[in-house]
């Protein structure tokens, strides 16, 4: 009897787990205005740490995490306020470098370049797992994200400032996190307009 009623509690407890992942999943938002409050250190290791445990091909682990410096965040800011200037008038930078500096959190994922086509994607598809990990993980703990790849990414001195050569690695994500200031309400298409069966 005893072994039946450990199996059923076993059980139950997978259902709830389950029932939480979904939940998380389901509500994640993309964060675009965070509170001042800097989320703790220790979560955000913690996440990291996790992602690491993504699907990866040949077990490659290609991803690099940098936690970025208050010094490197105002080098990213100044940055992209200045391509921002250059694009579309100085007004639109100075509000974007307002908004920027404002984000509380940042992290930068790059994926180590591979000579491979084939690998180079897997690579890059595992640190897409890995970044998505990272979001899962901390707005279980109620801490949003902002996943980016805005041209500030792909510029020569964004590599520069996060010191690392971009013939090596890639960006793959430029992560914010915080705390939510506003949560957007989305929806997704039902499975019936996604879903084909062959």
């Amino acid at each position: 009897m005893r072994p039946y009623i450990e199996n059923m509690i076993e059980s139950i407890a997978a259902q709830d787990d389950a029932a939480a992942i979904a939940k998380i999943i389901r509500q994640r938002r993309s964060i675009n205005f965070f509170k001042e409050k800097v989320p703790p250190r220790e979560l955000i290791l913690q996440a990291i740490d996790l992602a690491r445990w993504v699907p990866n091909h040949n077990l490659t682990e290609p991803w690099r995490f940098y936690l970025l410096s208050e010094q490197c965040k105002k080098k990213i800011v100044d940055l992209n306020a200045e391509l921002v200037t250059a694009s579309k008038g100085a007004d639109a930078g100075e509000a974007k470098r307002k908004r920027w500096s404002s984000i509380p959190g940042w992290i930068v994922v790059t994926c180590v370049r591979s000579e491979e086509e084939l690998r180079a994607r897997e690579d890059y598809a595992a640190c897409c797992c890995a970044v998505y990990t990272i979001c899962m993980y901390l707005w279980a703990h109620g801490i949003g994200t902002k996943w980016t790849t805005g041209d500030v990414t792909r510029d020569a001195r964004f590599y520069d400032a996060i010191w690392t050569d971009p013939d090596l690695e890639t960006v793959v994500a430029l992560l914010w996190y915080g705390y939510p200031a506003e949560v957007p309400v989305t929806v997704r298409k039902p499975v019936s307009e996604v879903l084909v069966e062959v």
